[in-house]
């Protein structure tokens, strides 16, 4: 009969120890987000306009590509922070014909090895008007479950893979050096808010 008992305080240390790094991460997340919360739409317009400059420089074509949307979804900053379980945050913009139509959050959890806090920018196209109006019909639209976005690779000799560009919905992920390489935006979860 011990072994039930053993089983039992086992599970309850691990769900302890899993709650415990929850805290961890949300702790991290929050102070790393701290004043991206607080952010006026006047500040997120100004990281939109400079995040869409960096992404214009960084990938050949990306100009056309956003002037060809129905519309485009910028997160300059999402931050990934954790310490054994983690999440993602950050607040953007999806604009229209160049102009801010309303404003966003992306949350997302992630589980797994990880520590510490880093930030990466974000960049949805929507190719098409039904793809769009998909996404703003939603009161928060999850990726992967709501939408699929087809992350967008560069090539050889830094060239987009232009049957990708054929999907209703492309992202993009760049850190500051450029395009990165490996990541899923699998499970975010985007909602609309007030600026």
């Amino acid at each position: 009969m011990t072994a039930p008992t053993t089983t039992a305080k086992m599970t309850s240390a691990i769900c302890r120890a899993l709650a415990l790094n929850l805290m961890l991460a949300l702790v991290l997340l929050a102070s790393a987000t701290r004043d991206a919360g607080a952010a006026s739409a006047r500040a997120i317009d100004a990281d939109v306009d400079h995040a869409l400059s960096h992404f214009y420089r960084s990938v050949g074509g990306a100009r056309e590509l956003v002037r060809d949307a129905a519309g485009v979804l910028v997160f300059p900053s999402v931050i990934k922070a954790g310490f054994g379980v983690g999440g993602e945050y950050g607040e953007g913009a999806l604009r229209r014909g160049g102009y801010t139509e309303g404003y966003y959050n992306t949350v997302s959890a992630s589980f797994g090895f990880q520590l510490g806090a880093q930030a990466r920018t974000v960049i949805i196209l929507f190719m098409s008007e039904e793809a769009l109006g998909s996404f703003r019909r939603k009161q928060g639209w999850k990726v992967g479950v709501d939408g699929s976005v087809a992350l967008i690779t560069v090539g050889v000799g830094g060239s987009i893979d232009s049957n990708q560009i054929k999907k209703p919905v492309i992202g993009f992920i760049l850190d500051q050096k450029g395009l990165m390489y490996n990541l899923t935006l699998e499970g975010s979860k985007i909602t609309r808010i007030d600026r």
